[in-house]
């Protein structure tokens, strides 16, 4: 696939590429930070279409994922979840929650992701990269329990991964917000960056890394994430069935406060 044949497809995701083949995926609302949507057409969809077509991009050398803003994306845009509560929406987001996931591991190239401020929508994404650089501010946690939802649409397998099972849980069930400095300790942080010279920082592991070795960057990637492919394979569909079947149970998405997250210190 052709850059651009896809480049002005999404209107939630901003793409351009130099000559070096740097792709810049740039998440946003109207130009803003990203608002979180689930009807159809939204955010929801967009990002999987997204990823399938980077990852069957051949002149693409590294992508760069951002958000916009001093965030990358901490709240629900609630007009776009008036489509939820059906059966029919149901099956559509367990598809495209699928598709996020999937499409994202089958990009064979280096993956950086920076990340400023807030991400407690989804945080899961960003850090499903290579290489995870993020603002001393930056702050994760999962939205799931808080929003009365099993976190069973892809956040289950990274945050098992990269905290275990037991802390995962922990993670979940108390709403945990996570720091930068956290995320070093952890490992799902790789540097910790001022927001000044984030872009610069990114640009310039990106150009290294197009001197290297095409086929060896995209081998590379290919054996280092076998676990995670497999695994989004195999469990995802039972994750999200989970997921849609607490939507429908008493308490489910519908009672969700939107500030809480935001209240929860």
């Amino acid at each position: 696939m052709q850059f651009e044949q896809y480049k002005d497809k999404f209107r939630n995701i901003a793409l351009s590429r130099d000559a070096a083949g740097i792709l810049r995926m740039r998440l946003h609302t109207d130009g803003a930070t990203l608002q979180w949507g689930a009807d159809e057409g939204t955010i929801h969809t967009q990002l999987g279409d997204a990823f399938y077509a980077i990852a069957r991009d051949p002149d693409t050398r590294v992508l760069i994922m951002e958000g916009t803003g001093d965030d990358y994306c901490f709240s629900r845009n609630m007009t776009e979840f008036k489509e939820v509560e059906t059966d029919e929406a149901g099956y559509r987001l367990i598809r495209e929650g699928r598709d996020i996931v999937t499409n994202q591991m089958e990009i064979e190239v280096p993956v950086i992701s920076l990340v400023r401020g807030r991400a407690l929508i989804h945080p899961e994404i960003p850090l499903m990269a290579d290489i995870v650089l993020v603002t001393p501010d930056a702050k994760f946690r999962d939205s799931h329990v808080a929003s009365n939802l099993v976190p069973g649409d892809g956040a289950q397998i990274l945050w098992t991964s990269v905290l275990g099972p037991t802390r995962a849980s922990y993670f979940f069930l108390t709403e945990q917000m996570l720091t930068a400095e956290d995320g070093l300790r952890f490992g799902f942080v790789h540097e910790i960056v001022p927001a000044e010279t984030l872009e610069a920082r990114a640009l310039e592991i990106a150009n290294e890394l197009t001197q290297k070795s095409q086929m060896a960057l995209r081998y590379t990637r290919m054996v280092v994430h076998y676990d995670w492919r497999q695994r989004f394979a195999t469990e995802a569909s039972f994750g999200f069935v989970t997921e849609m079947l607490s939507m429908k149970t008493r308490g489910g998405q519908h009672n969700f406060d939107p500030n809480r997250l935001l209240g929860k210190k």
